[in-house]
């Protein structure tokens, strides 16, 4: 009798391994037939860049303190004009601001002296440096907010005088053609002024495929 039972037991041993291998086959078709047959997410793909690069082309172009003085001024003339505000800005050794502040019902001379920083994404920031108004004494923060409340600036301009400095927001500009400016170099001293900018097709009336 025991002859007998030790010849079953490799046999059920075989037995139960058949089945364990089926098992694991049936297993491994059921995953299979889940990856082939899953829904594909609705995520966007991101857009070829090659297809970006079609939509626009940017150009960089090099001035002098000269012509983008004439430029800025040209632009604060009209800017101001119909009010009884006068401000013009001169770019020498740094960018000097010069104008009238009204205070105590009259107007005093105003001369502020920033130094310009491009940030990474082409807008730049002024940092005064100095600043005075008239013979006044009055703290740096003090006069800033009275250019902030008195003297017209773009929608793209904000003057904040906890930090005293100016950001020009110069990527934010609304320009009539839609191209889009950006700074990308400020070297007074050496007179190497460099801008950024981006002509999209469609406003010179040139469609792409898409």
């Amino acid at each position: 009798m025991s002859g007998l039972a030790e010849h079953k037991k490799p046999k059920n041993r075989w037995k139960r391994f058949f089945l364990i291998l089926i098992g694991l086959n049936v297993v491994i078709l059921i995953c299979i037939v889940a990856l082939i047959f899953w829904p594909v997410s609705d995520t966007e793909t991101p857009a070829n860049d090659k297809q970006n690069a079609q939509q626009s082309s940017e150009f960089v172009v090099r001035t002098t303190k000269k012509n983008l003085n004439e430029l800025v001024n040209a632009y604060t003339d009209k800017l101001l004009k119909g009010t009884n505000h006068h401000y013009k800005v001169s770019l020498e050794e740094d960018v000097h601001l010069i104008g009238e502040l009204p205070v105590f019902s009259s107007t005093v001379p105003l001369s502020v002296h920033f130094e310009p920083f491009v940030q990474e994404n082409g807008d730049v920031i002024l940092e005064q440096k100095s600043i005075s108004i008239g013979l006044l004494e009055l703290p740096n923060q003090k006069i800033m907010e009275y250019m902030k409340k008195y003297l017209p600036m773009p929608k793209w301009v904000t003057v904040s005088p906890k930090d005293e400095e100016i950001y020009l927001a110069v990527t934010d500009m609304e320009i009539r053609s839609n191209f889009q400016v950006s700074v990308e170099h400020i070297d007074l001293e050496a007179n190497n002024l460099a801008f950024k900018i981006k002509v999209p097709y469609k406003s010179l009336g040139i469609e792409t495929e898409e």
